[in-house]
């Protein structure tokens, strides 16, 4: 097939199968912002706090499986794009060997450090410690389930059947509907059922990922394979990613720790609520980075290294633009925008939510250069010095605290360490391929400027004129409309 043909076919399944996940995201957002709206109504600012703080000891070991999904699908891709099948069963089998093992230790650590530090060192009401344990023990299995289902996921990644996804969110989101509706009728206490009730979502979720897969990939049958050169690869190249997806727990869930010890557990609520939103509006540039990022491995592995390239800097841009379309209307009306969807606000919930945002804009610059830099392979120089630079977050939080500075302060910071690794990156990628500093700024970073800017200044001036929401009947001078206007227009100049 000529390489152009390949590009067009390959741009064609991106888009396809963006489209896919955005219908899964979208389903996904309409039913986390009803179900968090509820949860924190029925539960109080105290219970969803130490729901989230709890859970967020467990999803501290995610580095692990972290680590470990990307070690697998950057291994199924490259597979792939070197049409080695024989090589791909062999991939499955040896990583799903290495998450039973990460799952017996996980297990082994939670139930003795995690259950430690959740007993003795996280702040929470006496009479609350009780449904605290059972909470952190439905997160533990909830954990383990998911991490189980990773290889699968990974598979479907890497034959780009992103379809699947979205039938499987369908189940989802009414499961999570469901549990909605049965917190609030369930008589007993609402923070030990609802731990319960998400652990039974996680149980049908990992059921449906491995019938699919064990039905449709011949790869996808375990096989005891011992592989002595395999196994040294993927845990090398897993330890590198094993350090940058720890540097990911240093920044949101143990800064979340320290604000819990120094501010307790509302702002946890506060902090939660930010992320939410954030989760919900990234997915969207996270959607189209899982399309592209098998792509960036196949081309790449597949040694066609200027379709590669147009990739990157394509990817780069346009994660920003999908995530730029949604966080500018929310970052000029975060307070009218939370004040409709959530009943009563937890202190620092909307300047949180905002500084989230911008943190998540300046990274997702970097999303289709990260997965550049892990399909080379060689990114021990890559996690060292990148992870070395957001490891500053942690000490430099914790600092900042002590010296009395507000809780919203560790995400300023958090906003400068993102910036100065992005910028890191560029000059590392360059030294691992042929990627150009000078044709990144050009295809991607100035675009990207010019877009905001044109995209930011009206929305901002129409809306100091006005003293209620963009998303009220007195905007009829300004509307959402009219941004997704000059959105257009910034985006046409941009292509012209």
């Amino acid at each position: 097939m000529p390489e152009n043909s390949t590009y067009k076919s390959n741009t064609k399944c991106i888009a396809k199968n963006t489209l896919m996940l955005y219908f899964r995201q979208i389903l996904i957002m309409l039913v986390s912002l009803y179900t968090v709206r509820v949860v924190l109504s029925v539960l109080g600012a105290t219970d969803y706090g130490i729901y989230n703080v709890v859970a967020g000891v467990v999803t501290m070991f995610s580095f692990l499986s972290g680590a470990m999904a990307t070690a697998s699908q950057r291994f199924f891709s490259f597979a792939m794009g070197k049409g080695d099948s024989a090589g791909l069963k062999k991939t499955f089998s040896v990583t799903l060997s290495i998450y039973v093992v990460l799952i017996i230790a996980i297990f082994i650590l939670a139930e003795t450090v995690g259950l430690w530090f959740v007993s003795y060192h996280l702040v929470i009401p006496p009479e609350r410690m009780t449904a605290a344990f059972w909470i952190y023990q439905a997160a533990v299995v909830s954990f383990m389930f998911t991490l189980i289902t990773t290889p699968y996921m990974a598979a479907i990644i890497a034959h780009e059947n992103m379809n699947v996804y979205a039938y499987v969110s369908i189940v989802e989101a009414v499961l999570k509907l469901a549990v909605v509706f049965a917190l609030m009728i369930i008589p007993q206490d609402k923070l030990i059922v609802y731990g319960a009730l998400m652990l039974f979502v996680a149980m049908v979720n990992t059921t449906l990922y491995r019938l699919y897969c064990r039905k449709h990939y011949e790869e996808c049958k375990f096989k005891l394979v011992w592989d002595k050169g395999m196994f040294k690869e993927i845990f090398s190249y897993s330890g590198w990613n094993l350090f940058g997806a720890s540097v990911g727990i240093f920044k949101n869930q143990l800064v979340n720790i320290l604000l819990n010890q120094f501010y307790g557990p509302v702002v946890n609520a506060a902090r939660a609520v930010s992320l939410q939103v954030s989760n919900a509006v990234t997915s969207f540039s996270q959607s189209f980075c899982s399309a592209m990022n098998p792509q960036i491995v196949k081309t790449y592995a597949a040694e066609n290294k200027k379709d590669c390239m147009d990739l990157v800097f394509k990817g780069s841009k346009f994660t920003f633009y999908l995530l730029f379309i949604f966080a500018l209307p929310l970052i000029l009306e975060m307070h009218y925008v939370l004040s409709l969807w959530l009943k009563n606000l937890p202190d620092f919930v909307v300047l949180f939510t905002i500084l989230t945002l911008v943190d998540v804009l300046v990274d997702s610059m970097s999303r289709t250069i990260i997965m550049l830099a892990q399909a080379t392979g060689k990114i021990k120089l890559y996690q060292s010095v990148v992870g070395g630079i957001l490891l500053l977050n942690l000490p430099v939080s914790y600092i900042a605290l002590k010296l009395g500075a507000e809780a919203y302060c560790v995400l300023i910071i958090a906003i400068a360490m993102t910036l100065i690794s992005s910028i890191v990156r560029v000059f590392i990628l360059r030294r691992l391929t042929e990627f150009s500093i000078l044709d990144f700024i050009k295809k991607a970073i100035i675009p990207i400027i010019l877009v905001t800017l044109f995209a930011s200044i009206l929305p901002y001036f129409a809306r100091e004129h006005f003293d209620e929401g963009f998303f009220t009947p007195l905007h009829n001078v300004f509307n959402q409309r009219d941004f997704d206007k000059l959105f257009c227009i910034a985006f046409w100049c941009d292509k012209t």
